[in-house]
């Protein structure tokens, strides 16, 4: 796996950090790539200033033990992948996150869930980062699997026709490839078409029109769908064992439910930027995913997209 060079793990130093740290350390093992930690949190009140050094060794050493349990189990020595820890306190930790990005050209950022990692869906600062980190960011939640049996998702759209949505579904997939082929070895694709038409026309449109042969063009229309799909993946270029799930149905709904009935441990997908809106800076249909799954998540933008957080 090369896709990454510079990778930033994002700590709170709060709770059991061992399944994200694995998940980190593995991915900058197998990409040959840099790791930094830093710990975000709270700024302590001035009058607890002279405490100030022993909160941030305090944090440290948390951090330190956690990166040595995941280390452990990996079987990763301290000096095949030396990991350096920094210390940012302070409010709007996502925006930090983000700058430091900016500044230090990290091309991925890793961290847990927020909260409970059972629960489906993004707390607060996992949207923030989501929406508006110019790198792709990987949420992680536990997985127990051993690495070769880690199941790998991505979901694509093959409808595609600007420059730079084309861009990220190649990108998905070669990164998809790639990671799957860390794992299990198998790619699963999804991807979901939709025919808004059929119910206006089958109920509420005073058309003559037979059911055989509305069937007979949906169709025709999936199967266009699936030849613009495969078009897709052969221009990707990428090969080994792939999976393909295609089928008529809303994205939002169907991609959860994949998820929990196969029981895959990470989802791969993009988040398609809106331009001129400040804020709304995520598809929809991402957003309504994104709140339903319950595995890990690595998410990417498109090429041309900018990040609303200015550098510092």
């Amino acid at each position: 796996m090369q896709n990454f060079h510079n990778i930033l793990f994002v700590s709170h130093a709060v709770g059991d950090e061992s399944d994200g740290f694995m998940q980190a350390l593995s991915v900058a093992r197998h990409s040959g790539a840099s790791l930094r930690v830093v710990v975000v949190c709270p700024a302590l009140p001035e009058e607890f200033g002279d405490y100030a050094e022993a909160y941030f060794d305090g944090l440290k050493q948390d951090v330190v033990q956690a990166l040595e349990a995941a280390r452990a189990n990996l079987n990763l020595g301290e000096n095949e992948l030396p990991v350096a820890i920094d210390v940012e306190c302070g409010s709007t930790p996502a925006e930090r996150v983000i700058r430091r990005v900016q500044a230090e050209g990290f091309d991925l950022v890793i961290k847990n869930v927020e909260g409970r990692t059972r629960r489906k869906g993004f707390r607060a600062m996992d949207m923030e980062l989501l929406r508006k980190c110019p790198c792709p960011v990987w949420l992680c939640r536990p997985i127990r699997r051993s690495r070769a049996e880690i199941r790998v998702l991505v979901a694509v759209d093959p409808e595609c026709e600007e420059a730079a949505a084309y861009d990220l579904a190649i990108r998905l997939l070669r990164l998809s490839r790639s990671l799957a082929d860390t794992c299990s070895g198998t790619l699963s694709v999804v991807s979901c078409w939709e025919y808004d038409v059929d119910e206006y026309l089958r109920h509420h449109v005073p058309l003559h029109i037979s059911d055989e042969d509305l069937d007979r063009v949906i169709e025709q229309a999936g199967s266009t769908h699936r030849g613009k799909l495969d078009t897709l993946i052969h221009a990707a270029g990428i090969g080994g064992d792939i999976e393909v799930h295609h089928t008529i149905a809303q994205p939002e709904r169907f991609i959860p439910l994949l998820v929990e009935e196969k029981e895959f441990d990470i989802l791969v997908m993009g988040t398609v930027a809106r331009t001129g809106i400040p804020g709304f800076i995520m598809g929809n249909t991402a957003e309504n995913i994104l709140q339903k799954v319950s595995c890990s998540l690595l998410a990417l933008k498109p090429g041309d997209f900018v990040s609303p957080v200015k550098a510092g």
